[in-house]
């Protein structure tokens, strides 16, 4: 498409007010950065190409929406064209509410199909290998640590930070917590007698998850043995005088995850974690944080779990979203074909085949 006039300043303007007061409401709803972002990417390059061209961003023709979706089906995958449609829909849904526009120009246009792809999945030895290596790095000096190697604080905070990546790993497989869910964990947040976690989803809605034993065990060393020592770190970086600090002004941060300077672990930190795990492992590119979560969904799934029992603590709104994780692994195949065909077992019978089918039968003997 040959590029229009320009549009005229009032109604460049006009967009861009329009524009603001979306991601206010998106800011206000509770949506993520990682929405944000890729919301304010999708809407401006929209509106720059609107401007480009000439067109009228309130009331853009079917043609027009056409060719701007041939422009970026030209430089991104169909995912990426997915995702900017996504957030134009949403923007000319909030715009006709709020009286802008006199309806959404995108509602009679259909999002490009995606192919499905199954999440990857850990097997439980593979996430138990995660667990063992981020213990052994207490013995082993692999945390990330100070430069004053070899003294008895860096020893301390190396096994406090294996303390903690224990801990992590152990929460984050046996609660199927989002990486945002597990970054924005407070102490108060978990209840170690109940066994239970409050997370902050998207959309800031509240829920409860579970703790299994081990990942209760794993807290409680951590909180007991490990957290302080990384508080205690970041008042001794602020010219305090170790746990006496602590004890005078209370607590640096209520995070309940800490880095080596006792400050908040953040989504990049979480994320750098994991990925020296996996390293030291030897487990396959791609395995992140999230891996744990649809590991903890399929897991459950194998064991025998509900499917909406598995929807409620993953936090999805929708079953639909759930029902990505109903792929078959081939141990439930083979499980569920062994225990429902009436000739999946081999029995003693079936090894001597039928009556007179052995060696020597037949009409002479």
């Amino acid at each position: 498409m040959n590029a229009g006039p320009a549009a005229d300043p009032a109604g460049a303007a006009a967009a861009l007010a329009a524009a603001g007061r979306f991601f206010q409401a998106l800011e206000a709803r509770g949506s993520s950065p990682n929405t944000l972002r890729s919301y304010r990417t999708g809407l401006e390059g929209y509106l720059d190409w609107v401007s480009a061209n000439g067109l009228d961003w309130r009331a853009p023709s079917r043609a027009s929406l056409r060719a701007y979706m041939a422009v970026l089906g030209e430089g991104h995958g169909r995912r990426t064209v997915a995702q900017r449609l996504a957030a134009l829909r949403s923007f000319y849904r909030f715009t006709t509410r709020q009286g802008l526009t006199a309806g959404n120009p995108l509602a009679a246009l259909s999002t490009p199909r995606q192919s499905r792809r199954l999440p990857e999945v850990l097997t439980v030895a593979e996430t138990e290998r995660l667990i063992e290596a981020a213990a052994e790095q207490g013995h082993g000096g692999g945390g990330v640590l100070s430069p004053d190697a070899g003294t008895g604080v860096h020893s301390a905070v190396a096994e406090a930070l294996a303390l903690r990546d224990v801990a992590i790993i152990e929460t984050a497989y046996a609660a199927g917590l989002r990486i945002s869910e597990l970054a924005s964990l407070t102490v108060g947040s978990v209840d170690l007698k109940r066994g239970e976690v409050r997370v902050t989803g998207k959309g800031r809605k509240q829920r409860g998850s579970l703790l299994g034993g081990p990942a209760r065990a794993a807290l409680a060393r951590y909180l007991e043995a490990g957290r302080p020592v990384l508080t205690a770190q970041a008042v001794t970086a602020e010219g305090g005088a170790g746990t006496d600090a602590v004890a005078q002004d209370g607590p640096v941060t209520d995070a309940l995850f800490l880095n080596h300077l006792g400050d908040p672990l953040g989504v990049r930190g979480l994320r750098y974690r994991l990925e020296r795990l996996r390293v030291a492992v030897g487990l396959p590119e791609g395995v992140s944080p999230h891996t744990l979560r649809h590991s903890f969904a399929t897991h459950m799934l194998d064991g025998g779990a509900d499917l909406r029992v598995v929807q409620e603590l993953l936090g999805h709104e929708s079953l639909a979203t759930t029902q990505i994780y109903t792929h078959v692994s081939p141990a439930r195949l083979r499980a569920a074909y062994t225990a429902s065909h009436p000739r999946a077992t081999v029995t003693p019978e079936d090894r001597r085949g039928p009556k007179g089918s052995g060696p020597g039968a037949g009409p002479d003997g």
